[in-house]
């Protein structure tokens, strides 16, 4: 199986929110999930995520698509 760290919409139309969760790379954008490990708000903006479990992912071989790496990159982990 493999795993990557995308986004799936969630929220109602015109209002998007997305959880950023880990899945097999064969399920569908918003179908099933494996573990959720953040959200991003891209109306306020507001985005949280768990580093500890993304690197944990990323260790086990976990790919994370181009949106979510651009987001991990621009908000680094608070010290």
């Amino acid at each position: 199986m493999s795993v990557s760290i995308r986004m799936a919409r969630q929220g109602s139309k015109k209002k998007p929110f997305y959880r950023i969760v880990a899945t097999d790379r064969r399920s569908p954008r918003d179908g099933r999930f494996i573990e959720q490990i953040g959200y991003y708000d891209p109306r306020k903006p507001e985005f949280r995520l768990d580093h500890a479990k993304y690197q944990a992912w990323v260790k086990n071989g976990a790919r994370p698509s181009e949106t979510v790496s651009t987001l991990v990159k621009a908000n680094p982990p608070k010290a």
